[in-house]
């Protein structure tokens, strides 16, 4: 575009290179574009923090307004138009950030989660083998009947007749495993030891 034909589209209302634009005129674009980009710029930039943010939206904003243009009745004048359109592309942004951020969260969240399901889960096996080897380090008999008892489901009667014993032997030496055990792990490790066991 000439010096001339520069100065004839910087004197024109803008009306005027609208209607042009909505020809088809590149040069009536071109002038709407030098004429408020750095008043946009500057506006988008007063609202995001981030310089790069600010010139997305803007060129966002204009390639829109280049591609609604031809289909485009303005309600109010062109720099209100503009100044909507940054506003709307600013708020879809915050909106998608907002989005990003609540992704990024609940993805940090079930990670942390999942560590603590991890950790739990290594705490529980761990605890697990401690009561195992207490078990192992019992008197012979009480061992052989808190494991019937435990691993097998079998009643005191039938711990007592496969073990030719009587069943307050049975009763007995499952009681005092239970009070040995309880004593050196607490009561609720115990139990959660024997319901997921």
């Amino acid at each position: 575009m000439t010096q001339a034909k520069m100065e004839l589209y910087g004197r024109l209302s803008d009306t005027d290179l609208f209607l042009l634009s909505k020809e088809g005129d590149g040069a009536a674009f071109t002038e709407i574009y030098n004429r408020y980009w750095a008043i946009l710029y500057r506006h988008a930039r007063r609202i995001l923090s981030d310089a790069e943010d600010a010139e997305d939206v803007i060129q966002e904003t204009f390639i829109l307004f280049l591609q609604k243009t031809p289909n485009l009745e303005l309600k109010s004048t062109l720099s209100g138009y503009l100044y909507t359109t940054v506003r709307n592309r600013i708020f879809n942004r915050m909106e998608h950030e907002k989005v990003k951020d609540k992704y990024i969260s609940s993805i940090e969240r079930f990670a942390e989660e999942g560590e603590y399901q991890t950790d739990y889960l290594v705490r529980e096996r761990q605890l697990t083998v401690l009561i195992e080897q207490e078990i192992a380090a019992l008197p012979e008999m009480m061992k052989t009947v808190f494991q019937l008892s435990r691993n097998s489901n079998l009643s005191y009667k039938e711990i007592a007749d496969q073990l030719n014993v009587s069943e307050s032997v049975v009763r007995n030496n499952v009681s005092r495993a239970l009070k040995i055990l309880k004593s050196k792990f607490g009561l609720m490790a115990l139990m959660c030891f024997l319901l997921n066991n």
